[in-house]
């Protein structure tokens, strides 16, 4: 075993005290102080001789599990060989999901690097800020996405390295790979050192960093595929979320390869283009958000899904009408489920067995949860409170004290959310407990937003709030006092909006604009945002 040579996450992390308890109920849950998580998901498929079996599909190409094994050790010879990454040293991944992708995160996680995953629609200043908090010194990037992070100052990013995720042309990356040997010996860290970064958004200034370890990688595979899975090695994964997001780096690599199954990639997955992969390449488990299944449900009729046989959804909450549309159109129930960056993964869901329509859910293996009222009292049944959680995994913010007090309290995680836990021990979403504006399965920040908007030339003042919609969950609601309040018009919100998406990130934009001469607010300024909802 070795300590990493750049000891920036060990230096951040919080103190045990300030962490959750962790609770290891069970013999698969207990790991040795010594491993590299890489081994599990990966190389074990080559020394058991699997090597030949499918592990990555998109609608124009095939990896073996000894494709990805090869290609992860060649990037690995060059982060080390020529790029002089050192043990510790965190990596951005900029791409959308595609085998490249994979063969990164891997190689990262091979040589001791750190994984920052991230999602395509971010913009430079965002990119910006995440290089800067991470301290990341190198980047993977697809070439379709290289302009942004190629606008990205910092003086911590040494090298971006481009490749091509559709596989077309040798770009930087492939150049170097191509001369590398495909065998590389993996740096051997510890359980408990650092494998990845998820970035969080939060309501008020930086973003969290969540880190996770190596041993986190391997529970959370023990955990939610067991309980609600049931995963065999002819199961065929796909979905929709970006693997810069832990729900889609679970559902679409972590759990297919932990169980040698396979998994079908899909960079710009529409509902039609989901509904064709399932049809024509036998998906077997699907993992999306609950807009997605909305209006998959309306075009499932025109293709054959035979062969899907588990239906996942989390991201945000999934409305009883959704479940029984669904149902009555596939016979296949949707299993539904609360996650965390913080937590990595789901820890509140069901399973066939246990379903009860419109809750999401029970504690599933690995986790306990409790609802609790502000004093972290736990609270009579059917009563609404604050939702805590502890189990295998746990917040463990780095370099952000006073938000890691926030979220773990009394040893318990506390999410953000406002549940209800009936006679039976289900639990019931309730609302979110914060301004977090979740629509179509993204978190999306409403001061963020307003930090964008008040960049307009034209724009005094203004306050985002989340209203309620049928197909999104959510909608991002603007409320806009105007330099010029004369000037208020249809077209000056359209043009706002388009203004928006090229500065942000297109899925955090305005889709309502509302215009106001002056905004609610308390006798000391405070905007009074309740107003506005």
């Amino acid at each position: 075993m070795k300590h990493y040579q750049d000891q920036f996450t060990h230096i951040h992390l919080p103190d045990k005290q300030f962490q959750p308890d962790y609770i290891y109920n069970d013999p698969n849950f207990e790991l040795d102080s010594s491993l590299n998580c890489v081994e599990r998901l990966l190389d074990i498929h080559i020394k058991e001789g699997r090597g030949n079996s499918v592990a990555m599909r998109t609608f124009n190409e095939t990896w073996t599990y000894q494709d990805l094994y090869e290609k992860s050790n060649q990037i690995a010879h060059v982060l080390v060989d020529d790029l002089g990454l050192v043990s510790g040293n965190r990596v951005l991944i900029r791409s959308a999901n595609n085998p490249m992708f994979v063969a990164c995160w891997f190689a990262i996680l091979k040589v001791g690097g750190i994984v920052v995953a991230t999602m395509p629609l971010l913009r430079e200043k965002e990119l910006e800020t995440i290089v800067d908090c991470a301290e990341i010194s190198h980047a993977f990037c697809d070439v379709q996405l290289e302009e942004a992070l190629s606008l990205v100052k910092s003086p911590y990013l040494k090298s971006v390295s481009t490749f091509d995720g559709s596989n077309e042309t040798n770009s930087v990356l492939e150049v170097l790979m191509a001369s590398k040997p495909t065998e590389f010996s993996n740096f051997p860290t510890f359980a408990e050192a650092v494998s990845i970064i998820g970035f969080t958004s939060g309501t008020t200034g930086l973003p969290k960093m969540t880190a996770h370890f190596h041993k986190d990688i391997l529970l959370i595979c023990e955990a939610f595929p067991k309980y609600a899975l049931q995963p065999k090695v002819d199961d065929i994964f796909t979905g929709s979320p970006p693997l810069g997001f832990t729900f889609g780096l679970g559902g679409l690599v972590l759990f297919p390869f932990y169980y040698g199954a396979s998994t079908f990639l899909i960079e710009k997955p529409s509902p039609e283009i989901l509904l064709q992969a399932i049809q024509d390449f036998k998906i077997t488990i699907c993992f999306t958000a609950p807009t997605a299944w909305r209006m998959i449900t309306q075009k499932v009729n025109d293709f054959d899904i035979s062969s899907l046989r588990k239906c996942v959804s989390a991201g945000e909450n999934l409305p009883l009408k959704v479940w029984e549309d669904w149902y009555k159109a596939t016979g296949l129930k949707i299993i539904d489920g609360i996650g965390a960056t913080e937590l990595l993964h789901i820890f509140i869901s069901s399973n066939e067995d246990n379903m009860k329509p419109g809750a999401t859910g029970l504690p599933i293996y690995g986790y306990e949860a409790k609802i609790v009222d502000n004093n972290g009292n736990e609270v009579s049944n059917n009563e609404i409170g604050k939702l805590a959680v502890r189990g295998i995994t746990g917040c463990k913010y780095l370099n952000r004290i006073e938000k890691q007090v926030e979220y773990v309290q009394n040893n318990w995680n506390l999410t953000g959310d406002i549940f209800k836990k009936d006679e039976d021990g289900y639990f019931w979403f309730i609302a979110r407990g914060d301004d977090m504006i979740i629509s179509s399965g993204y978190n999306i920040a409403a001061i963020e937003v307003e930090s964008v908007l008040l960049t307009h030339d034209e724009i005094l003042e203004c306050a985002v709030v989340g209203i309620p919609d049928e197909n999104r969950g959510m909608l991002v609601c603007a409320n806009i006092v105007l330099k010029n309040p004369a000037s208020a018009n249809e077209d000056l919100a359209k043009s706002i909006q388009d203004w928006f998406k090229q500065v942000a990130a297109p899925y955090k934009y305005p889709r309502v604009i509302k215009f106001h001469d002056a905004l609610p607010k308390t006798e000391t300024g405070k905007i009074q945002r309740f107003k506005l909802k």
